[in-house]
């Protein structure tokens, strides 16, 4: 036996039966040998760190645009926590790690500068230039991962991964009592509550950092059911949810933990998301992203080799990618390129 089919094996005997089996995959859409040492779900974890898209999302804003100071949460640093996360339920619930991980690691690959401020502005000018369908963050990550990566080849990922990526994102929509039942594997809706875990304690911690919150300000009912600290109300979540999962067969919270998280993400999204002082950055970041969109509808012909449009795709779908790819620092510098004055200097 390879180490791989020992560790097949190994998961037959150990995860739950309604955990998904690296054994029992789907495959991939482009059928490739198997790696005698890892597994499917292993090999697409492994193929997401090392892709370009993952890298850049060190520059990429979560809720405060490119921080000056190091402590704030990027995407990158929001989707490691994501991961670990997902990862302590997973094992708590007997789920398949290494699947977990990879969803985790994937699911914010697509998107794009300046947060959800960037998705607004690619989704309401997609629309503006025909596309009905707008721009999604999550969908953008499959697009990714299936046709962007690797010189347009794609990552080539497993059929779990790839719909555990393109479900992940609930919005700004309240968690519900059967999350579980909308996920491709019990996997992916442990991704997608441990996306809401996470993003809700860290945009919190961030905020106090900012000054726009402090410890007082947070509802005296969520500090009764949560905890007064970081630590303390990810611990709650984190144990609510695994205990009751364990007991119900189904990856959930308890109503009360459902209740409360929906409670404080109305609460970050009255005073942090909509803050007028965080509302202000976006304004300007959508007319950096309309500007840039706007210039390459006009002049396609400077595109990057890679993105210029071809008689598959319409010039709005790759303006979206290449923008969409853009690191915050990025979208800055090709503005200032194309629209600010620059000092002249003799030849």
């Amino acid at each position: 036996m390879t180490i791989r089919e020992q560790n097949e094996a190994l998961e037959e005997q150990l995860l739950s039966d309604w955990a998904t089996k690296s054994s029992r995959s789907r495959g991939r859409v482009r059928q490739e040998p198997p790696c005698p040492v890892r597994t499917a779900f292993q090999r697409d974890r492994d193929r997401i760190v090392h892709c370009k898209a993952f890298r850049r999302l060190k520059h990429k804003t979560q809720v405060f645009l490119d921080p000056g100071e190091d402590h704030y949460r990027t995407r990158l640093t929001h989707t490691l926590e994501v991961a670990q996360i997902a990862r302590t339920v997973a094992r708590a619930l007997r789920l398949n790690e290494d699947l977990t991980e990879a969803i985790a690691l994937g699911h914010d690959l697509g998107h794009p500068p300046f947060g959800h401020t960037g998705e607004a502005a690619l989704d309401a000018l997609m629309k503006a230039h025909g596309q009905t369908g707008g721009f999604r963050h999550y969908e953008q990550s499959l697009r990714v991962v299936d046709a962007l990566e690797n010189d347009g080849k794609g990552l080539n990922l497993t059929y779990e991964t790839r719909e555990g990526i393109a479900g992940h994102s609930k919005g700004a929509s309240d968690l519900g009592q059967d999350e579980a039942a909308s996920a491709s594997s019990p996997e992916a809706a442990v991704v997608r509550l441990s996306d809401r875990i996470a993003y809700l304690n860290h945009d919190l911690d961030d905020a106090k950092r900012a000054g726009l919150l402090s410890d007082d300000d947070l509802p005296k009912t969520l500090k009764e059911r949560l905890g007064n600290g970081h630590s303390q109300r990810i611990a709650a979540m984190v144990v609510d949810l695994t205990d009751t999962s364990r007991q119900a067969g189904t990856v959930a919270f308890s109503p009360p933990m459902l209740e409360a998280m929906n409670e404080m993400k109305t609460f970050m999204f009255e005073t942090v998301y909509q803050n007028p002082k965080v509302v202000n950055e976006r304004e300007r970041a959508e007319g950096l992203i309309g500007g840039l969109f706007g210039h390459y509808i006009q002049h396609p012909e400077t595109l990057p080799e890679g993105f210029v449009p071809t008689s598959k795709e319409s010039v709005e779908i790759k303006i979206c990618d290449y923008i969409a790819g853009m690191t915050d620092r990025y979208a800055i510098q090709i503005y200032e390129r194309l629209f600010l004055p620059r000092p002249w200097t003799q030849p």
